[in-house]
């Protein structure tokens, strides 16, 4: 399966989708070598379908110096990682779709695929639905949460035809 290339939007750029489903695409990289808007839209409403389908959120795709500033500056840890969830919590007695910002590092995800031997376009998939799903309240602080968690990522990546994300290849 070849991985749908968007070469057509500078760094920093800013895509809205439609009204039902406002989902922001931010690219504060250049988009080479990432997942095109749609593939990212597409995945990011298989998360929310049945879940949030109104909600609005921002997916950025960051390089690993701006993702290891958010990993300092929210989490304590100095070093990059995947994929980062931010919920917005609204003040009590506002309604808001508003879901929050899923924040991924391009480099990151490319290096496990290959360091996990996953095919790219699926790892980017699970990045993806794994940051929504933080975003709708699904954790994995405990064996009992993980094992819900990813149970579901692993349904959702089944529906795209890719494999189970915590099998090894060969499994």
């Amino acid at each position: 399966m070849s991985l749908d290339l968007d070469f057509t939007h500078e760094p920093g750029s800013s895509i809205l989708s439609d009204d039902n489903n406002p989902i922001d695409i931010q690219y504060a990289i250049t988009p080479e070598g990432v997942p095109a808007v749609e593939q990212l839209r597409q995945w990011v409403q298989l998360a929310l379908a049945g879940r949030a389908d109104n909600a609005e959120l921002s997916v950025r795709l960051v390089d690993e110096a701006e993702i290891t500033a958010l990993n300092h500056e929210y989490r304590g840890k100095d070093y990059p990682t995947n994929v980062l969830s931010f919920p917005y919590e609204a003040m009590p007695g506002v309604e808001s779709a508003l879901l929050g910002d899923v924040v991924i590092c391009a480099p990151v995800v490319a290096r496990e695929a290959v360091e996990q031997g996953k095919p790219v376009e699926s790892h980017w998939a699970h990045m993806v639905i794994h940051g929504v799903l933080h975003l709708l309240g699904h954790d994995h602080h405990d064996a009992a949460e993980a094992e819900r968690m990813e149970a579901l990522e692993t349904q959702l990546l089944g529906q795209l035809g890719f494999p189970d994300p915590y099998r090894s290849p060969g499994d």
